[in-house]
């Protein structure tokens, strides 16, 4: 699966997640950009993504995820 693909289906999950068609994410996309993205929302996003992708993410790479990009690089390693 290639990264616009990975992106098509995170929209898909932050869209979801936010009741909102409207979110537009990109790889630069963090909590700072979307009001509701919250620590809540934050387990949510990581649960869907890891479910969705079938991938279990590490601790400490969550913690270094500072936006979606960081997001996409870290399924893209699962998925090689």
């Amino acid at each position: 699966m290639d990264e616009s693909k990975i992106m098509q289906v995170i929209q898909e999950i932050f869209r979801d997640v936010f009741d909102d068609e409207s979110i537009e994410i990109n790889r630069n996309t963090s909590a700072n950009d979307i009001s509701e993205w919250d620590s809540l929302n934050h387990i949510v996003i990581l649960e869907a993504v890891q479910n969705e992708f079938n991938v279990q993410f590490e601790l400490d790479e969550i913690v270094e995820m500072k936006n979606v990009g960081d997001m996409i690089d870290s399924i893209i390693r699962r998925m090689e």
